[in-house]
C-alpha cells in the first residue's frame, strides 16, 4: 500500500484587530458552528476573496466581449467566399 505524503505547505499571517473586531469575529466564529476563530477567519477571507476575483475576472471578460463585439459592429472583416456564396443561394432561392 503507497503512502500518501501531504506536500501542502503552510504558512503564517499576522493581523491586528481591535478589541471590538476580535469579539465580533469570535461570535460569529461560535454562531456559525466553527471550531475555531482561525477557522472562521480563513473560511471568510477564502469566500470574499474568490468574489471579488470572480468579479473582477468577470468585469475584465465583459469588457473585453464588448471591445470584440463594436469592432465586429464598427469595423467588420469583408465577407469570405463562403459568406458570399451563401448569400447568392439565398437570393437565388428566394426568388
Amino acid at each position: 500500500m503507497e503512502k500518501i505524503v501531504n506536500t501542502y505547505k503552510k504558512t503564517r499571517i499576522d493581523a491586528r484587530l481591535s478589541v471590538d473586531e476580535k469579539a465580533l469575529f469570535e461570535r460569529a466564529a461560535s454562531l456559525g458552528g466553527f471550531r475555531s476563530l482561525t477557522e472562521f477567519i480563513l473560511r471568510a477571507a477564502t469566500i470574499r476573496a474568490e468574489e471579488i476575483i470572480q468579479e473582477k475576472e468577470q468585469v475584465l471578460a465583459s469588457k473585453r466581449d464588448s471591445e470584440i463585439f463594436f469592432k465586429a459592429i464598427l469595423k467588420p472583416e469583408p465577407p469570405n467566399k463562403a459568406l458570399k456564396n451563401a448569400a447568392k443561394k439565398y437570393f437565388e432561392n428566394k426568388r
